[in-house]
């Protein structure tokens, strides 16, 4: 780093399976995935070089917070007193602000040949949030999963809502677009959008909408479909309320496949929410891995959290941490082979 902090890479394996980690951001930089051939496949979008990392701005791979996803106006009421936030996505506040934990470096606290505990302290007032938090995201790969455990705590209460942006594309990082892959979201209603992408605190089913992707689908289906939501957001690009949520267990949230490869991945967690992202403002990223030329709707990824903008919407998710009690969310990703499109 310009400070001198080491930023350190870290290997996870696990049988066919490989999945590398970074200290900056905590970020996915690969995850190489066995294909129905049986040949290495990296399904995750990354950079080579640590100077790439620090000047991109699509949160590649990493974890963010202290508040994942949008809060509108940037600032929130919490125990009848204001809080100003950084505004970073036109009026709004957007994953943590100006230099939320996706650019923070991590500290490595446990390192096995299959998983690594990384943790960050983000001291009260950096952001404009309350409280010191003490943040422990571990990562572990077994079983052909790759599973994301969230611990947090905080001396005052605040808003805590962690998730990965990882990029994924299942046909290989570097293969281009991902209109041919297969999505199937385990969700009948989501929260729309106003312009900016805030919520405007409705929570709308999904059928008889391009929104309904409960059954697998081409991703480039219906993306560009005449609807305002679409529309707006020049994609997809929000929050789906996952069906069966269970708080202490981890749900089905989605799954997706790739014709080309054979892999199919499965997303289950025991958040409320899944902000699907079709990546569609990839575009100006630097140059990926080997010098992919990551372009718009090039990955996808599937946010796990509580909905956005929760504090200033009642009616929405629990999201406040509060002082003294313990955040704890999970999120796996599960690869398996599939034949065809009927078996999602």
């Amino acid at each position: 780093m310009p400070d001198g902090t080491q930023v350190d890479e870290l290997t996870l394996r696990d049988g066919d399976m490989t999945c590398q980690i970074i200290t900056y951001g905590g970020a996915v930089r690969s995850l190489i995935v066995p294909d129905r051939e049986g040949r290495p496949v990296d399904v995750a979008l990354g950079f080579d070089t640590l100077e790439a990392y620090m000047v991109q701005d699509k949160y590649m791979g990493a974890i963010v917070g202290r508040y994942a996803n949008r809060i509108g106006g940037a600032k929130f009421t919490l125990n009848g007193a204001e809080f100003p936030l950084y505004a970073n996505d036109g009026p709004n506040s957007l994953h943590g602000g100006r230099a939320g934990f996706d650019k923070k470096v991590w500290t490595v606290e446990k390192l096995t040949e299959g998983s690594v505990t990384l943790s960050l302290v983000s001291p009260d007032g950096e952001e404009g949030y309350p409280g010191t938090l003490r943040v422990e995201a571990t990562y572990t790969l077994r079983d052909g999963e790759l599973l994301l455990w969230y611990q947090a705590k905080c001396d005052k209460d605040t808003p805590c809502n962690l998730t990965n942006h990882t990029y994924f594309n299942l046909s290989g990082h570097d293969s281009g677009g991902i209109g041919g892959q297969y999505i199937k979201l385990y969700a009948s209603r989501y929260t729309p959008t106003a312009p900016g992408s805030i919520p405007t605190g409705e929570i709308a089913p999904v059928e008889g909408t391009p929104m309904d992707l409960r059954t697998a689908q081409p991703i480039g289906a219906q993306i560009d479909a005449p609807f305002d939501q679409l529309v707006m957001a020049k994609g997809y690009d929000h929050n789906w309320v996952i069906d069966g949520y269970d708080d202490m267990a981890a749900v089905p949230a989605a799954r997706a496949w790739s014709p080309d490869t054979g892999i199919c991945m499965e997303a289950a967690t025991t958040q409320p929410g899944v902000q699907f992202y079709t990546g569609n403002y990839l575009d100006g990223c630097p140059a990926g891995k080997g010098g992919a030329p990551y372009a718009s709707r090039w990955g996808f990824c599937l946010e796990t959290q509580c909905f956005p903008d929760s504090p200033n919407k009642p009616n929405f998710s629990p999201w406040v941490l509060w002082a003294g009690s313990e955040y704890r969310h999970g999120t796996v990703y599960r690869f398996s082979i599939t034949d065809s499109a009927e078996q999602l």
